[in-house]
């Protein structure tokens, strides 16, 4: 239910910190690193506003969806098997968005100067921190439940980050969003979205998931690969107008899943000497860009599609 709530990344006025062998053999990228060595005068200017402006953040969030989300009846804490729901689709977006509120955070301590290994380990594990309190608010929720899938899909997000980090200090394989509107909202607008923005995050059939691969650094220095061009595979599902797959038939409906291969236009590898340019790359990098796919469902089979968001 609450899987995408938290997907924006935090570091939106931060940029990723890449390692100097690499910077010294590709050309200018997108990203800069903006904190070369620890500096005890930029923790201790930017680290009390960066940790305050969390704090603030995050709890004006949990109120707002304690009163503005989670409205009904509240039951005693309880745990709710959703994993057969929704196709995964909510799982999935669970490990997208704590991906990205872990890599904001690891690159937003960067900037206030925290030690690299510091930096990884303190906010690599921010999207599971972030996301898994919501649990409390939907293990109260009559209709749902705390979910432990929920969770191992939050710790895997986190987790995701940290790995490549540690493999190779950066990201190579960027988790990305795309999405397009359907039908089925207007069928069941209260539980699918009654807005553009409500769908954006309750419409799992108009929800893709993509993995996008920076096949560039893996390439000789020599390669006239473009880092910015990078292939990727896209996970999405059809025709889900209820959580139960009983009441989905019911309803003459059969959930089925689709599997996308496409490209992606990395932003964060586009040459700009805009820092503005940098910091909108940065944040644009959580979503895929329309790109034209092929797609494969169980339905139809192979299926060619144009511009596909």
């Amino acid at each position: 239910m609450a899987a995408a709530l938290l997907t924006l990344p935090l570091g939106a006025n931060a940029q990723e910190q890449r390692p100097q062998t690499l910077e010294a053999a590709s050309p200018p990228l997108a990203t800069e690193t903006l904190v070369a060595l620890p500096d005890s005068s930029l923790i201790s200017r930017r680290l009390p506003v960066l940790a305050g402006g969390l704090a603030v953040s995050y709890t004006g969030l949990m109120y707002g969806l304690s009163k503005g989300w989670y409205t009904g009846e509240r039951a005693p804490l309880h745990w709710f098997n959703d994993l057969p729901e929704w196709k995964q689709m909510d799982k999935v977006g669970h490990f997208w968005g704590a991906f990205h509120e872990s890599r904001g955070a690891v690159d937003m301590l960067r900037w206030a100067g925290v030690p690299e290994r510091r930096a990884l380990w303190y906010g690599g594990f921010v999207g599971f921190l972030l996301q898994s309190p919501i649990e409390l608010l939907d293990g109260r929720d009559p209709a749902y439940g705390a979910s432990a899938t929920d969770l191992a899909a939050n710790f895997l997000g986190s987790a995701g980050l940290i790995g490549q980090q540690l493999a190779w200090g950066e990201v190579r394989l960027m988790p990305k969003y795309s999405f397009h509107t359907t039908r089925y909202a207007g069928l069941r607008p209260n539980v699918l979205g009654r807005s553009l923005a409500e769908q954006h995050l309750k419409d799992y059939n108009g929800q893709t998931y993509w993995l996008c691969a920076d096949v560039g650094a893996w390439l000789p220095a020599s390669s006239r690969w473009p880092r910015w061009l990078q292939p990727a595979v896209g996970y999405g599902a059809q025709q889900m107008l209820f959580n139960d797959p009983d009441a989905n038939v019911a309803a003459g409906l059969n959930a089925y899943r689709q599997y996308y291969l496409s490209f992606d236009i990395d932003l964060r590898h586009i040459p700009t000497r805009s820092k503005l340019l940098r910091r909108v790359f940065y944040v644009a990098s959580i979503f895929h860009l329309p790109a034209p796919a092929l797609e494969w469902n169980p339905r139809r089979g192979f299926v060619m599609r144009g511009l596909y968001y």
